[in-house]
């Protein structure tokens, strides 16, 4: 029996029901018991106004297994939405799911429209009340009453979300779910953004530090042109000693990571500060329920525990997790500790309410080899063994290095209205303290009094601070012009209060001996935003949208001189800026056919200022970018395919007011000016069945310097931007499946990963050396217990992970400095074996 369920106060007009559009069957779970009969799991589905599946119950169990796999399908699902009277309704259904015994793999699911292959019975049309009781009224009210009662569900969950992401806004707007390629071999959370086109990732600080992005051909730093999130906590730090937007996502325990939305380009209304080259957005999520824990250990005695816990009965947003790694690096002076624990709890308060608490905390510690001189390892200078790979591995200064804290907390309320409008609001509080030591130049920046020797150039950045925020949005429950919801309002509020600082270090003993900047920074961010979609045409939908911020700086310079031409004075000041930006942005999608689509997109974005650069009473100045793009996008999936298949491809241009680059002198960006950037990616995700998933893309940019006096359309001229890489490519592959031995049942797994980054330009018309990485693993699981091995860089390249090129003296603080710029690079890790023993332990969940 089918029972449909209208959700809302409804007039006495028929309904249609939904009709199913993609309904794929779900797949026996890898690690479910054998069956000697069906098992059968009936799933509530809840079907929203577009046909999406926003929420799924299990009304009717067989076990935890098989619950999971059935919700898992179901909110893949498509739906026309049901209508009274041509208005789309939110309805709910009852399907229920069989899963056949051994041999039989698919699982055969009752849909509305007769996947059986059988001609259901009509459904029974009935309506949910509007009382607070929320029982079952309507024509068979009796009925389903009784079906009610007799249902007494073991598992249920609420999908975050509606179970499709919603219509990108343009061909560079991923959400990407990370499923079967978390197999791939990974190091952290961040590496996770390589599922993205067009994104390279390198590190010159050690094991801890902040990865430097290069997004859409932009050299994005550790976060000033890119906006990183975690569950909607903004995670860039304003005035950051090492660089204003600074973003650790080291912190984040990979395992725990569900999905990530990536939007390349500021073309979404809900993008804010530091949005310049786009905003990556981790969400979090555990699909598996349990206990599983696993400990690693491998090349240069790096070890990693690892255990998350999924309380049976309870959604994929319940978790915790808790990860530990330490290492002694892949050379001298890069030893790493660090832990973070992470936990989140979903409460359903109500029918129609949730609420989700997160909270997180970490600390770290690292050592790092910095840069070295290419030749000073060429003519084996450095203070190592002579033999080329000691050399290549060396370093200069073993004060460099660094320490990170951070603690997370956030609150988020979301609700469905009655007339199927959406409200989510978030709270959260972040704590956090940086210190990082490094040194690029030597003994060539310092200006020591009298004739005393040069003391060296080691910088250390300092930062602790605290951020309060709220965000919100609402959907109204409007219908306009057949889409439902189309309009959503959005707001942000941002508190920060930090204290930022940078000293110059001697280079004995790595003591302070000068003070570069020393801020007190209080930032407050106001900005609210709008989105219309709208579909005047069954085969073109309109998105516009205007994001406003606001901006309010006070700075404490805490490092004026003690004199002045005018005598003593305080070596203190205050002063006060106020910015404002809007950014409008636009998308226009055009349905070629049912499956391939043209989409172009167009926006407006902002960076703010660095308040430690700002003056008294100034309307602070902001960096603007603006950016268009156009491609097409084609995905082929269905419950007659046995696989998916999605494709995108776009070529882009976008021109930025002012832009930075690497200042060797500070150990940060500074500005240059202007630049624009011309490209294209191309992409593609083949996942089939439950054995393998494969995703391939490839990445085109040409970052310039304007020629000054050229027309703003020519972005192929002007002089190429340094250390952004023109060609990018990347594979992630998986394969699973089993085999029987002796009997047993055993799963297997093999994973591929493959980066290739072009040739990097440098100063002075110099290029990298292209580099080509290839990581494997594999695993095999037998009952409760897995083994994995995995191996990255499989052909154990020596490769730069960061090439720089300029003047530097590492030769002591009595040696003439040379004027010469020359090669920098921070080695890239050679190849490196670990093993992992990892533990499925189900205490609590029941046997169907």
């Amino acid at each position: 029996m089918l029972v449909l369920c209208a959700v809302g106060a409804l007039e006495e007009a028929p309904i249609s029901p939904p009709v199913p559009v993609e309904v794929a069957a779900p797949v026996t779970p890898g690690d479910a018991p054998v069956l000697e009969d069906t098992a059968t799991v009936v799933v509530r589905l809840t079907i929203d106004e577009v046909g999406a599946v926003s929420r799924v119950e299990v009304r009717e169990s067989a076990g935890a297994v098989f619950d999971r796999a059935a919700m898992g399908a179901a909110v893949r699902w498509k739906f026309e939405p049901a209508r009274r009277s041509g208005v789309p309704l939110e309805v709910q259904v009852d399907v229920p799911v069989h899963f056949a015994p051994m041999r039989a793999r698919e699982a055969v699911a009752e849909t509305p429209h007769g996947a059986t292959g059988t001609t259901p019975a009509p459904p029974v049309m009935t309506e949910l009340a509007v009382d607070d009781s929320s029982s079952l009224s309507g024509a068979s009210s009796e009925e389903a009453k009784a079906a009610s009662r007799s249902s007494s569900p073991g598992f249920s969950t609420t999908v975050r979300g509606v179970a499709e992401a919603p219509p990108p806004v343009a061909v560079g707007d991923f959400h990407i779910e990370v499923g079967q390629l978390a197999d791939v071999p990974r190091n952290s959370a961040s590496d996770l953004m390589l599922l993205a086109p067009g994104v390279m990732l390198a590190n010159h600080g050690g094991e801890g530090h902040a990865e430097t992005v290069f997004i859409r051909g932009f050299d994005a730093g550790e976060g000033k042109d890119v906006e990183m999130r975690l569950n909607g906590v903004p995670l860039n730090e304003v005035s950051h000693a090492h660089g204003h937007g600074y973003a650790d996502t080291y912190f984040i325990i990979p395992e725990l990571v569900d999905s990530l939305r990536v939007t390349e380009g500021p073309y979404d209304a809900s993008q804010g500060d530091f949005g310049v080259a786009g905003t990556v957005e981790y969400q979090l999520g555990l699909a598996r329920r349990g206990l599983t824990a696993s400990a690693s250990y491998g090349s240069f005695a790096s070890r990693r525990l690892a255990l998350v816990w999924g309380p049976p009965e309870s959604s994929e947003a319940t978790f915790v997790g808790l990860l530990l790694r330490q290492g002694e690096g892949f050379g001298p002076n890069r030893s790493f500790a660090n832990a973070t624990a992470m936990a989140q709890v979903e409460l359903r308060l109500g029918d129609d309410t949730r609420l989700r608490l997160l909270g997180a905390s970490y600390g770290a510690r690292f050592a790092s080899a910095g840069v070295v001189r290419e030749t000073d390892v060429v003519d084996a200078r450095l203070p190592c063994a002579a033999d080329a790979d000691s050399q290549f591995f060396c370093f200069y200064d073993e004060n460099q290095g660094g320490a990170s804290q951070r603690h997370l907390v956030s609150a988020e309320l979301q609700s469905r209205l009655k007339r199927g409008g959406r409200l989510v609001q978030q709270g959260y509080v972040v704590l956090r303290q940086t210190r990082i030591r490094d040194n690029f130049t030597g003994f060539i920046q310092d200006t020591p009094p009298g004739e005393d020797a040069q003391r060296g150039d080691g910088t250390e950045g300092y930062y602790r601070g605290s951020t309060l925020g709220l965000r919100g949005r609402y959907t109204p429950g409007l219908t306009l012009l057949g889409q439902s919801r189309p309009l959503e309002l959005g707001y942000v509020a941002r508190y920060d209060d930090v204290r930022t600082r940078s000293r110059r270090l001697r280079d004995s003993g790595g003591a302070p001996y000068s003070t570069l900047f020393d801020n007190q920074v209080r930032t407050t961010n106001l900005g609210g935003y709008a989105s219309l979609r709208v579909q005047p045409l069954d085969w073109l939908a309109l998105r516009v949208g205007v994001r406003l911020d606001t901006f309010l700086f006070g700075v404490e310079d805490l490092n004026r001189p003690a004199v002045d031409r005018d005598g003593p004075r305080i070596p203190e000041e205050s002063l006060d800026a106020y910015g404002f930006f809007a950014s409008p942005r636009a998308s226009a999608e055009v349905k070629l056919s049912p499956r391939l689509t043209w989409l172009t997109s167009a926006g407006l974005g902002a960076r703010s200022s660095d308040a430690a650069a700002l003056s008294d009473a100034e309307l602070a100045p902001y960096a603007r970018v603006a950016s268009g793009e156009t491609g097409l996008g084609c995905r082929l999936e269905g419950a007659s395919r046995p696989y998916s298949l999605e494709a995108r491809g776009a070529v882009f241009a976008t021109r930025v007011s002012q832009d930075f680059v690497f200042d060797e002198r500070l150990g940060r960006n500074q500005p240059i000016g202007a630049s624009q950037r011309l490209g294209a990616f191309a992409t593609g995700r083949l996942q089939w069945e439950d054995w393998l998933d494969t995703q391939a893309s490839v990445a085109w940019a040409r970052a310039t310097l304007p020629t000054p006096g050229a027309s703003a359309w020519k972005l192929w001229d002007g002089a190429v931007m340094p250390y952004i890489p023109a060609l990018l490519g990347r594979v992630d592959a998986s394969v699973r499946g089993h085999v029987t031995v002796a009997g047993e049942r055993l799963g297997w797994n093999v994973a591929l990963g493959h980066s290739a980054v072009g040739p990097r330009p440098l100063p002075l018309n110099r290029y990298s050396d292209p580099v080509f990485l290839f990581d494997v693993g594999t695993r095999a699981r037998w009952d409760w217990m897995e083994l994995g091995v995995s191996v990255e860089n499989v052909l154990d390249a020596r490769w730069r992970e960061t090439e720089l090129n300029y003047v530097s003296n590492f030769r002591g603080p009595d040696a003439p400095a040379s004027l010469l710029a020359t090669r920098h690079f921070s080695a890239g890790a050679p190849r490196t074996f670990r093993g992992t023993f990892t533990l499925y332990l189900d205490f609590e969940e029941d046997a169907p």
